[in-house]
Parts: C-alpha cells; structure tokens; sequence
C-alpha cells in the first residue's frame, strides 16, 4: 500500500475510533470516516489478544492484501481490525468478511470487485 494511502499516527487513528461509524461481523470490524484529503486511508489492527506477533503480523498482511483488490470511494478514512476467530479464519473467508463490510458500509466505488 502506498504511502499517501496509509492512516500514519495516532492522532488519525483517535479520530476515526472516536468519531467514526463502525461495521462488523464475526471476522472483522470497519470504522470509517469522511476525509478531505480526497483519498481513502487504511489502518489495520490486530490487538494483541490475537496470538503473538507473528500471528498478528500474518492476519494485518491477510487484511491489506483483501482491502488492496476492492475498489474503494476516495475520501474515506477505514481502520481495519481483526477479530478473533479472523486467526483461524482462511485468506478467502477473510476476504469475503471485508468485502461485505466496505458494501455494507456502501464504500464500494465503481467496478467494484464483488466476486
């Protein structure tokens, strides 16, 4: 992921928590606010009740990898984070979860990949 396209600092990261609207299922939680910096910002968590670090590392690497192949609306800060059973969970279940979640969320642009 680019670097214009990461959410950088915890200041970013409090705003969305605090003032952001939220979506979840068993695998995942979405919060997203509006931005105006006319492109959308991804932040990934994997809380440290996950697993160890590598575990947490392997999920927010399964994350980016499902969030980079979705067409996203641009403007929109997202904060990804994982839930528990995302730890057993296998890459197309976790990407099918985020996938619901950004239509849901109605984050989907145009051509979105709704596969």
């Amino acid at each position: 992921m680019k670097k214009t396209a990461r959410l950088a600092g915890k200041k970013d990261f409090k705003t969305v928590f605090t003032d952001g609207r939220a979506w979840a299922n068993n695998f995942v939680v979405i919060k997203t606010l509006p931005n105006n910096v006319g492109v959308s910002r991804f932040g990934f968590v994997a809380g440290k009740r996950l697993g160890s670090a590598v575990v947490r590392n392997r999920i927010k690497r399964r994350l980016r990898e499902a969030v980079r192949g979705l067409a996203i609306k641009e403007g929109w800060d997202v904060i990804v984070v994982a839930r528990q059973p995302s730890v057993e969970a296998d890459y197309h279940t976790i990407k099918k979860a985020t996938q619901d979640l950004f239509v849901r969320a109605r984050l989907m642009g145009e051509g979105g990949n709704t596969e």
